[in-house]
């Protein structure tokens, strides 16, 4: 008698056979979609190109600034300079390269210095107007750094008065003082007391001076500005005491003063 082995019919469980519905049903909805994943992800490889290539072009523009300026300051530097016929001519080429990072790469990181560089060079070669219209721009450019701007403050103040300008030199100067952060506080306090004296006037000077002797008792200025404080004050007494006491005219006798009629 034989028998028969009975198999039964394989059968998927539930929660596979669901699974594979979700399954089937997530590739159909793939299919729908697949047109705008595509243009999505063409669109996020296309920015992410731009923005490779703005980097890419950025690193190529501050990598010129930079050699720019080396050869600039090379020509500032270059022991052939002491010789007189030669300075103008390397001074002339620094200029050249200076304002050629500010003109053509103004974005990049060597930008603002050398363009506070070029307004230096321009008073070297003593063209003081065009040297002024470098530091203005640096103010009105990257005027985000503090201690650098009170670097062209001053420079800029020692530019007017290469031209006679003492209020502007006296603007700038105070300029510094009221900009928050400047690293030469001290020195512009100094700078305008001398300003102060050499214009004959003793009380603005010793203002200037007494503050930054309590204000900045450390600074390499505030020896300085103690022996001037001295000097004006003995020099004060003196004009004080050269001044005559007016003295009362003392009647004068006349021979008949003392006869009877």
């Amino acid at each position: 008698m034989s028998y028969h082995i009975k198999v039964s019919a394989k059968t998927l469980p539930v929660d596979e056979a669901h699974m594979l519905s979700s399954l089937d049903h997530t590739l159909h909805q793939l299919q729908n979609y697949r047109r705008p994943l595509l243009v999505g992800l063409g669109v996020v490889l296309l920015a992410a190109a731009v923005v490779g290539g703005v980097f890419y072009v950025d690193r190529q523009s501050s990598q010129k600034a930079q050699e720019l300026a080396r050869e600039a300051m090379r020509f500032l530097t270059d022991p052939a300079v002491n010789d007189p016929q030669k300075v103008d001519q390397a001074l002339k080429e620094a200029i050249a390269r200076y304002r050629q990072v500010v003109d053509q790469y103004p974005r990049t990181p060597t930008a603002p210095l050398a363009l506070y560089h070029l307004g230096n060079t321009l008073v070297q070669a003593n063209d003081v107007n065009a040297a002024i219209e470098a530091y203005q721009r640096y103010l009105a450019f990257y005027g985000s750094n503090p201690s650098m701007v009170g670097l062209v403050q001053q420079r800029l103040a020692y530019a007017y008065l290469l031209k006679g300008e003492r209020d502007q030199a006296v603007k700038a100067l105070t300029a510094i003082l009221e900009t928050p952060g400047t690293l030469n506080r001290d020195q512009a306090l100094f700078e305008l007391a001398r300003l102060e004296e050499s214009q004959s006037r003793p009380e603005g000077a010793l203002a200037h001076y007494q503050e930054l002797i309590k204000t900045y008792p450390n600074s390499p200025f505030t020896s300085e500005a103690t022996i001037r404080t001295k000097v004006m004050d003995v020099k004060t007494a003196q004009e004080t005491t050269a001044v005559p006491t007016p003295v009362a005219p003392v009647p004068s006798s006349s021979p008949s003063a003392g006869k009877k009629p």
